[in-house]
């Protein structure tokens, strides 16, 4: 199932570094008490929206949760359990759909939310890099009931995973493409890079600037995508096969 996210890693080593985040510490600690997993998280992830990705930092993060590094470090073993710990307190909000959703309904429901999510956290997003989304609130709450109503809608098993990993990536895609939190000051930076362009070389984007600026930052074109997305699918011999006449 982990290739639907990136690689094939082992299931053994699944939720190593998220597991073992949260477990490495002394049981009874002032400071460690008021620096939960949650706290942490939370703590992580407004370090990054409000200065950047660049200002994570452990020595950072320790003076904001008013505990010393070494306590920190000792919740935390290294910058890949910390961004972990942090995508996994974020697919904690993902939505639980009720059992008997229209497939449709439940699709757009749970990759529209994520939009939201990583929409709402570049800086993450650009921590992270290429490094696979995983953790037990990811999978719990995406990746397997997805894969469970495709599989329920009548898609194969490969057709389930191909539905999953295109409409994994154009959300992924999207949220990260640019920063959607200022919207205006990404259509004028733009702007201001389309219109130094050389008109006799690039005529198309230096004459059309009216209609290409406002779609960077236009969420409708994401929705737009990920709802052909799940029309196409659902049109799939396996799917119609399914319903019946």
């Amino acid at each position: 199932m982990l290739l639907l996210l990136r690689g094939v890693p082992s299931s053994a080593g699944l939720f190593d570094t998220t597991y073992r985040t949260v477990t490495r510490m002394p049981r009874h600690s002032p400071s460690l008490d008021r620096a939960t997993p949650d706290r942490i998280a939370e703590t992580a992830l407004l370090l990054v929206d409000e200065s950047g990705p660049e200002a994570l930092t452990f020595r950072a993060l320790a003076v904001r949760l008013d505990i010393s590094l070494a306590s920190l470090q000792r919740r935390c073993t290294d910058l890949a359990g910390l961004l972990d710990l942090c995508t996994d307190h974020l697919a904690a909000r993902l939505p639980v759909i009720e059992p008997g959703t229209d497939w449709a309904t439940a699709t757009e429901a749970r990759f529209t939310a994520l939009y939201r999510l990583l929409a709402a956290h570049p800086g993450l997003l650009a921590l992270r890099g290429t490094r696979p989304w995983l953790g037990p609130n990811l999978l719990a709450r995406l990746v397997e009931p997805q894969l469970a109503d495709s599989l329920a809608a009548g898609l194969s098993p490969e057709e389930a995973i191909t539905a999953y990993r295109r409409m994994y990536l154009l959300t992924l895609g999207s949220a990260s493409f640019v920063d959607h939190r200022d919207p205006k000051a990404t259509r004028a930076a733009t702007r201001t890079a389309l219109a130094a362009l050389d008109p006799e070389e690039f005529p198309v984007l230096t004459g059309h600037l009216a209609a290409i600026v406002p779609a960077v930052t236009d969420d409708e074109v994401y929705y737009g995508a990920l709802r052909q997305l799940i029309r196409a699918t659902a049109a799939s011999p396996s799917a119609d096969a399914q319903q019946g006449p």
